[in-house]
This record gives C-alpha cells, sequence and structure tokens, in this order.
C-alpha cells in the first residue's frame, strides 16, 4: 500500500493458467473490491493479445503491458498481472509496494487449462509452458509475500486462504 493509502489490494502473479483470473474474481468478492486483470484491459485497449505479438512482436506488448499495469496498480483493487508483467524492472519495484501472492499450478493440472491457443507464448503445449515457467520462477518467487498452489483445490478456497493471509497482514 502507499503512502497514502491508495493502490492495489492484492496482486496476483503467477504461471499462465495458473487461475489468477478466476481466483482473483473470487477475491474481489470477498474482499468488496474492483477486480482488474491486466491482460483484459490490454485488449480492452488495444486488441486481443496474440495479434498484437503477431503483428507487432513481444518487446511492443510489453510496453503496452507496463503502461496498463502502471495505472492498474494505482488503484484500489485486487490486480492480475499477465505472467510475463514481471519481466520488466519498474513492475518489479512497483511491486514491492503491495501485497503480492504466487499462485502455482503443475504441469499436470494446467494441461487442459492452456489449449485453445490464446496464449502466443504457448504454442508448444506443456513442455513450452514448463520451459517458461522454468525461467520465471526464481522472479516470482523473488517478488511473492505469499504462494499457493491451484492444482487441486477449489479457487474459491484458494481465494478465501488468500483472503486470510491478508487479515493475518493487518492484524
Amino acid at each position: 500500500m502507499t503512502e497514502n493509502g491508495v493502490g492495489a489490494a492484492v496482486v496476483l502473479i503467477g504461471a499462465p493458467g495458473a487461475g489468477k483470473t478466476r481466483t482473483g474474481k473470487r477475491l474481489a468478492r470477498i474482499l468488496n473490491v474492483p477486480f482488474i486483470d491486466t491482460d483484459k484491459r490490454i485488449v480492452a485497449q488495444h486488441g486481443v493479445i496474440a495479434e498484437i505479438f503477431s503483428e507487432h512482436g513481444e518487446s511492443h506488448f510489453r510496453s503496452l503491458e507496463r503502461e496498463v499495469v502502471a495505472e492498474a496498480l494505482f488503484e484500489h483493487a485486487v490486480v492480475t498481472l499477465g505472467g510475463g508483467a514481471v519481466l520488466d524492472p519498474r513492475t518489479q519495484a512497483d511491486l514491492a509496494q503491495y501485497p503480492v501472492v504466487q499462485l502455482t499450478v503443475s504441469a499436470g493440472a494446467v494441461e487442459a487449462r492452456i489449449s485453445g491457443g490464446k496464449r502466443p507464448l504457448l504454442t508448444g503445449g506443456v513442455a513450452a509452458w514448463q520451459a517458461l515457467v522454468d525461467s520465471r520462477q526464481p522472479l516470482y518467487d523473488r517478488l511473492s509475500d505469499f504462494t499457493i498452489d491451484t492444482s487441486s483445490q477449489p479457487l474459491d478456497r484458494v481465494a478465501q486462504k488468500i483472503a486470510h493471509w491478508l487479515e493475518r497482514q493487518h492484524s
């Protein structure tokens, strides 16, 4: 939380397919705050992410993503970041001000979640997902204050556990 009390109530980070969006919506209801999915904001403002990647490249996408993330962090909400948003050093620095929860998921559990081709960096399936997660895991671990696995528990329970953790942080 920033000094003036404005800013993200909590930020959810983690691998693609870990359940950040679905958990974030549930958590926002529990906390009675708005929900912001930065990927959805990018789509609303700039178009389909896969098309941005194919037409303009990943670096262009990352600059758009950085702007959206920086804006979202100033709002008192549950904020979910796309899996690669944490790659930007400015975002890493910004996250130090907020409670950050990492959602993890096993390769076996994520397989059904990532099918459908909407994720441009995961066209190679679970093997591509695992390589991506392995490369980012140290960063996710360094940036997060709390980690919870979504592989085999209902996301309502995951959201409740995060809410309880947040409560303990404020008491």
